[in-house]
């Protein structure tokens, strides 16, 4: 069963999260490690529980997501795996990010891109593709069935859900999928957003109020 450990990054408070199992294999999901301190403390966690990073996943491409790829591949050799929808996304970071004040290393392009179902696989552990756009034109989360954890990246937060007034965003879609897709999954079921605290299915679905 996969364990999860986050860290804040940027200035937008971004949660990169590591998932790992007893295979001490890992996976790298929105590395938005920005400063050189950011950095020290992923690779401190990856080095000090010895683990082996096979995998780099964004779950969708904006800037506070994806600042951290370059620095992950330099370090690790993984190319970032993301749905194509999010290619012009990516793309785009390079003209924006001077404007936002980012100095940002051009993140590498992907081998292979990921399709909006599925599963990926890394350790003992199996992650379930959910295609949920909205908040970003093809933007994916990573369910763990077996410890019942979601990596939702920017689609659902605590009391709260992804902005939809960014270039691919739309409003009803995003609702659409959380609450097709999303509150699908079981109530217990932990939530690791893109930002803010983890929270609930169940708790989103009885307090949220965009829901």
């Amino acid at each position: 069963m996969a364990n999860i450990r986050s860290f804040l990054n940027n200035p937008y408070q971004e949660n990169t999260y590591i998932l790992f199992d007893d295979s001490k294999e890992c996976v790298i999901i929105d590395p938005g490690m920005y400063t050189a301190l950011e950095q020290n403390r992923v690779v401190t966690f990856i080095k000090e529980n010895g683990l082996k990073p096979v995998m780099l996943l964004n779950t969708h491409c904006h800037v506070d997501h994806v600042l951290g790829n370059r620095f992950v591949f330099d370090q690790y050799g993984l190319k970032p795996r993301f749905h194509e929808g999010e290619s012009e996304v990516l793309a785009s970071v390079v003209a924006y990010a001077p404007s936002m004040g980012f100095r940002y290393d051009a993140s590498p392009l992907p081998d292979e891109y990921l399709p909006e179902t599925g599963t990926i696989s890394f350790g003992n552990t199996e992650l379930q593709l959910i295609f949920a756009p909205g908040h970003s034109p093809a933007h994916l989360c990573f369910y763990d069935k077996d410890a019942n954890i979601l990596v939702g990246g920017d689609v659902l937060f605590r009391n709260s859900i992804g902005r939809t007034d960014l270039p691919g965003g739309d409003y009803k879609t995003l609702v659409k999928n959380i609450e097709e897709k999303l509150f699908a999954l079981p109530d217990d079921c932990t939530v690791y957003p893109g930002h803010g605290p983890e929270t609930t299915i169940g708790f989103e679905k009885e307090t949220n109020p965009y829901l």
